[in-house]
């Protein structure tokens, strides 16, 4: 089985940050673990540092509504299902502009030609979590990627 940069993530997800631990392993222990659950070691270090990226990212706040063109480069990476998310998410108050953005680098810097509507909720979902002001974001967007709720985008 092929697994991906995309892969660890998930898996570092749901064993580490989807549960509130009150200490969480050693990085060393964490790595070790994930060598034993089969990932690769390139793997591995590209979603630290995916993560590492993620809890760097600068908040510009914006207060002012934005509007958003994709780059060729994000369409391609991301298509028109994606992007409709996106929009709707942050029209409906669940995503920021700054989140939104945030989002769009994250997907950008995995090395996957595309992103699928399931990998982009993921996706999403790290991003609220790594946010400090986005906790009923975070419910409701784990929700919709677990399905628990119905989700209508019209």
């Amino acid at each position: 089985m092929k697994e991906t940069i995309f892969d660890v993530l998930i898996y570092l997800f749901e064993n580490y940050m989807e549960e509130e631990t009150e200490r969480v392993p050693d990085t060393d222990v964490i790595r070790s673990e994930l060598l034993e659950a089969g990932f690769e070691q390139l793997d591995i270090n590209r979603a630290f540092a995916w993560l590492e990226s993620l809890s760097l990212e600068n908040t510009i706040s914006s207060a002012t509504p934005t509007f958003r063109i994709f780059c060729r480069q994000e369409q391609a990476k991301l298509d028109i299902e994606c992007r409709n998310l996106l929009l709707f998410l942050e029209y409906t108050g669940i995503l920021s502009a700054t989140h939104r953005e945030c989002v769009i680098d994250r997907a950008m810097a995995l090395a996957d030609a595309e992103i699928s509507l399931d990998e982009l909720k993921w996706i999403i979902l790290m991003v609220l979590l790594n946010q400090a002001d986005s906790e009923m974001n975070f419910s409701e967007i784990e929700d919709f990627i677990y399905d628990l709720s119905p989700a209508y985008l019209h």
